[in-house]
């Protein structure tokens, strides 16, 4: 099922690094114009310089070396990290216009991203009490591949995920991921899968509108 074209956001795609604190202004703008109906829905591709992002429920004694700046960026979850090989996906969409459920929009969000993961033969899932995307990290174990993060004001949703495409993964080591200790992170490059932005953004966007037509019926509800 498609989503119907009146339902199309309008697609931004970053190449060069875009500075998170500038990212996050605009933002927080366009998702204040999509709400007051002076702006369509954005879907946005790019990347940040590094940098740890500090979510609402992030605990100071999880940042371990804040050797990039940390940003507060007023969405769920803990502290992250962005930085270039990573690719970020921020999903700006009006919920009142679909089924105003907001577990369905993060349902739909993860199942995006595993499916676009699984088009490059890379199974993942999500973990039950585990927020994120995950796989088999080369060692055998279970190893973050992607995050997700949302924040939504006036049913207009922000933030959204990213995926580690090939990004320095001792970057990780200043934080605790997403407050899981425990378990690692790895990258389509770990696992020896060469995919860049470009191959990334455009088996995402095949996959969109899947993800569109999910967020038109509750979640649990099956499409007809």
């Amino acid at each position: 099922m498609a989503a119907s074209a009146s339902l199309q956001p309008e697609w931004r795609i970053d190449t060069a690094p875009v500075p998170y604190r500038a990212a996050l202004e605009a933002m927080i703008a366009r998702n204040a114009d999509i709400a007051e109906s002076r702006a369509e829905e954005l879907i946005w591709l790019l990347e940040h310089p590094p940098v740890y992002t500090a979510g609402t429920s992030a605990v100071r004694v999880e940042l371990l070396d804040p050797r990039f700046e940390v940003v507060e960026a007023g969405r769920g979850g803990r502290y992250t990290y962005h930085g270039p090989g990573q690719r970020i996906g921020y999903v700006l969409l009006d919920l009142k216009r679909r089924a105003r459920d907001v577990r369905g929009f993060v349902h739909a969000l993860e199942g995006w991203v595993i499916a676009t993961l699984g088009d490059f033969g890379v199974e993942s899932w999500r973990a039950p009490g585990r927020i994120g995307i995950w796989t088999t990290d080369i060692d055998g174990r279970e190893a973050k591949i992607g995050a997700i993060g949302v924040r939504i004001r006036r049913w207009v949703t922000m933030h959204g995920f990213s995926v580690n495409l090939s990004p320095d993964l001792s970057h990780f080591g200043g934080i605790v991921p997403c407050g899981i200790g425990e378990f690692g992170v790895t990258s389509l490059a770990r696992l020896g899968i060469t995919v860049d932005s470009a191959a990334w953004d455009a088996a995402l966007r095949l996959r969109a509108g899947d993800f569109l037509a999910a967020l038109e019926r509750p979640c649990g509800e099956e499409a007809a």
